[in-house]
Formats: C-alpha cells, sequence, structure tokens
C-alpha cells in the first residue's frame, strides 16, 4: 500500500482554502483537452487495450527518458521485447523517480484509473501488469470510457494536412468532441529535405502534383477548408523559432528554396526562412479570415541524437529545451500579420524557462478588444508541465498578464491515461492561491476565488475557442 498522506485526497493541497477551492470548485469541472497527440482512430473504433504496455508505456517518451537513465537495453524502451518484460522493467525504474513528476504521475494514473493504491516496483509489477490486463477487458477500458472517467468533454487531435479526417467523421457521442486540428509542420519545421520530397510525392499521389510554393499555399488553403468544414478550429506549429521577417525575401528566393526542398536539397538557412515567412505567413491570414486559433510551440530541439534519431525516427525521447532568442522574430511576425488586421486568436507556449518573461511580455502587445485574452502565454509545456514549472508559469502569467483571462492546461499527450495531469495541474493552482491567502496576499473572498479558479479551469477555455 502506499503511504496514506501521499497521494491522498488532499494530495499538494496544505491549507484550508487549497482544499475548500480545489474540493469544491475544481475537481468536478470538465476537461477541455484543445491540444493532444491522441490517435483518433482508436477513439473511433472503440480499440481494446491487450495490455498495460500498450495502453500506457508505448510512444510515452517522458516515461522511455528514464528507462535509458537507469541503463536499460533499448529492446525493453522503443524496442521488440514482450509486453510484459517492457512493462517490467518500467516497475523497476518506477522507485529511482522519485522527486521526479513520473514519480507522482504514474501513482495517480494507477489509482485514478485502476484503483491501485500501491507503490509501483518490481516486487509487485506482475500483480499490477495482471490486475490492469482483466480490467481491461472490461467496456470501461476503450478510449472513450476512460475519457469519460476523467470528465473529458472534448479533445482537439494534432493532424496531419493531408488526413482525411476520416476517424473524426466516423466518431459520432453525446458524452465527447473529438475535433482535429490542423498541424503542418511537415512543410514549415522541416527536419529534413527528404522528409519535404516525400509530403510533396504523397501530395501528387492523392491529389495532385505542386509545382511552385505558390501553388503549395493555395493547396494548404484548400485543406484548411476542408478540415473547417469537419469542426476544426485550431492550427498548430511545433517551431524552433518564428521565421525572420526580412526586406530581402524575394518572389525569386522562395522560389528557389521550394524547388530546391522538392529535388531533396537542403537550401541555405536565409532561403529557408523566406520560404517558411512565405507560406506561415498566407496560413495565418487564412487562420484568421476562419476565426480559428492559431497555436506555435517554439523552443524545442530536436533530434539531438542522431545515431537513435537514424534507427528509431522522431519523438522518440531525444528532444530537448533550445536557447533560441525569439523576442525580435515574434515581434517581426505577429507586428506583420497586425498591420493587416489578419492577427488571429493566439497561444505562443515556450520550452525555455528563461524566455518565460519574454513570451508573456511580448504576446501582451498585441491584445486587442473586443475578445478578452486574445493573445495568450500557453501552458506549461513537455519539461515544464511538472510542479515547479507549472508554479512558475502561474507567476509570470499572473504577473505579465491576467491570470483571470487565461484558458489554462491541456495535456499534449499520447496517451489515454494522461488526463489526470488537469487534476495534477488544479490542485497546484489551489495550492498557490491558497498558500497567498493563508499568507494575507490575497483577500480570502470566495466570489473572486472560485470564480478564477472555475474560469482558468474551464470556463475561459470554453468562452475562447470557437467550438460552437
Amino acid at each position: 500500500m502506499a503511504d496514506q498522506q501521499w497521494l491522498s485526497e488532499d494530495f499538494l493541497l496544505s491549507t484550508p482554502t487549497a482544499r475548500e477551492l480545489y474540493h469544491g470548485v475544481a475537481r468536478d469541472l470538465p476537461i477541455l483537452d484543445y491540444h493532444n497527440h491522441l490517435d483518433p482512430w482508436k477513439v473511433a473504433s472503440h480499440h481494446r487495450f491487450s495490455n498495460l504496455t500498450e495502453l500506457w508505456l508505448d510512444g510515452d517518451h517522458y516515461k522511455w527518458r528514464a528507462m535509458r537513465a537507469m541503463g536499460l537495453d533499448e529492446s525493453l524502451i522503443s524496442g521488440h521485447a514482450a509486453p510484459k518484460e517492457k512493462f517490467l522493467a518500467w516497475a523497476n525504474t518506477v522507485p529511482y523517480t522519485l522527486r521526479n513528476p513520473l514519480f507522482d504521475w504514474t501513482h495517480l494514473e494507477l489509482k485514478r484509473y485502476f484503483g491501485l493504491d500501491v507503490l509501483l516496483n518490481g516486487s509487485n509489477a506482475s500483480y499490477v501488469y495482471e490486475h490492469c490486463r482483466e480490467r481491461m477487458q472490461q467496456e470501461a477500458y476503450t478510449p472513450l470510457a476512460l475519457l469519460q472517467k476523467t470528465k473529458v468533454e472534448l479533445i482537439c487531435t494534432t493532424d496531419h494536412p493531408l488526413d482525411s479526417l476520416a476517424p473524426h467523421q466516423q466518431f459520432t457521442s453525446a458524452e465527447l468532441k473529438m475535433l482535429p486540428s490542423f498541424r503542418p509542420d511537415v512543410f514549415l519545421a522541416l527536419p529534413s529535405a527528404l522528409e519535404f520530397q516525400k509530403n510533396i510525392q504523397r501530395m501528387k499521389n492523392e491529389f495532385r502534383e505542386i509545382q511552385s510554393a505558390e501553388a503549395l499555399l493555395e493547396f494548404l488553403i484548400e485543406r484548411i477548408d476542408y478540415f473547417h468544414v469537419r469542426g476544426c478550429r485550431i492550427a498548430d506549429h511545433g517551431l524552433a523559432q518564428l521565421p525572420a521577417s526580412n526586406s530581402s525575401i524575394t518572389h525569386s528566393m522562395v522560389e528557389k528554396t521550394f524547388q530546391m526542398l522538392c529535388k531533396g536539397e537542403t537550401p541555405d538557412d536565409h532561403g529557408l526562412d523566406a520560404f517558411r515567412y512565405y507560406l506561415l505567413g498566407g496560413l495565418c491570414r487564412e487562420y484568421a479570415r476562419k476565426g480559428w486559433v492559431q497555436q506555435f510551440h517554439l523552443g524545442a530541439i530536436r533530434n539531438n541524437n542522431t545515431l537513435a534519431w537514424n534507427i528509431r525516427g522522431a519523438d522518440q525521447g531525444y528532444d530537448s529545451i533550445g536557447d533560441w532568442n525569439q523576442a525580435e522574430r515574434m515581434s517581426a511576425f505577429f507586428d506583420s500579420l497586425e498591420k493587416e488586421d489578419v492577427l488571429a486568436r493566439t497561444i505562443v507556449y515556450n520550452l525555455f524557462p528563461a524566455q518565460g518573461e519574454v513570451m508573456a511580455a511580448m504576446v501582451a502587445n498585441f491584445n486587442k478588444g473586443p475578445l478578452q485574452g486574445k493573445m495568450q502565454y500557453g501552458a506549461a509545456w513537455w519539461f515544464l508541465d511538472q510542479k515547479n514549472g507549472i508554479k512558475n508559469h502561474l507567476d509570470v502569467v499572473s504577473n505579465f498578464g491576467l491570470l483571470s483571462q487565461w484558458v489554462g492546461m491541456l495535456t499534449d499527450s499520447r496517451s489515454f491515461m494522461s488526463f489526470p495531469r488537469h487534476e495534477y495541474f488544479r490542485r497546484i493552482l489551489c495550492q498557490v492561491l491558497g498558500e497567498e491567502v493563508e499568507k494575507g496576499e490575497l483577500p480570502k473572498d470566495a466570489t473572486l476565488l472560485e470564480k478564477l479558479v472555475q474560469d482558468v479551469c474551464y470556463g475561459n477555455a470554453k468562452k475562447y475557442f470557437p467550438f460552437d
């Protein structure tokens, strides 16, 4: 059994006010998870998971990084070991994650989804695996049922611009809305010219041949129309930086870069920036015309381990925090759109903690009525979605903007068991407010405090995103 004082009903809640706010307001609010990487086909097909490794470990690079730190063989992590072997390897790792957020998340998820109040380790791993495998045969462990268990009202998946969105059209539920998000990174982030070339070829095979940068932009705008009709209201972009605005950018430079990429050749940085600026600017204008929300996840330096990337590909746990300068590019890019009155509702996520204040201050320059909180400093993301990162983020949002207008947390996850992350966030939010009330730094005014908690956890997102 786990320590009854740890992970209790009052986990992370050390003051009476914190406990009142969490249990009385935050705990039972629905969840709008407006950004994640869940597989929409698993939702639409009511997929039945065969074991805990498939449900919980596959694709989870947070856990994979911890297992690599323990020196485990890669076959037990992302390789071809049997599912139970992989789970036993993870269970043996868990005791060594003490003080890492994985320790809390792991046990919170086991408790919320399977009712298991244990400290997972090598001794009880086999029991936990078999107990969960038996439970997973029940209808209560389909993706829809798992989402309902944590009161998820809406999810927005992250979708390739060429996807058919068939699962979104196929899925119907009175309890859950599943909408797509438009993610054109394959034409913007450009991890390699060969990847770009592959997607241009896919467009030719499935749609039509694209022979110029202008034709590519026109086609992607058509895809935005396609997504819009199918309920999409969000675009998302994972970039190291926004592209630089430069008066020397010419049409011929953009076209030359496009032709090089189509041949699998790598242009110079100036050419790539020109191409990105042209393409992203055109897409952002269309988002504004459609009334969408645009999201920018900035600052990740990806695929650092070339040997591992060559063997296993992207999203395998070899990405990290980059330290690029962001302010000047953000200023120029957003200003160029604002001057044309085509700056859409915008959320900017930061991965480099030293730049939190920089980004929060910058986005606030472009707020404009009548919309409240038009420009958002997005939730603590990826490496920063742990206790300290969330607390620091709440301070930045409060000091450089209005916490009362902030749209709250998301999972950014590939796992259907990740939704207690919202609980984790809500407990931290209530604890921060409760501590400040007890210190006399905030008034003990139930009306003020309860409205703030309700809005940050649910109400602001409900109002901000044009889903209805």
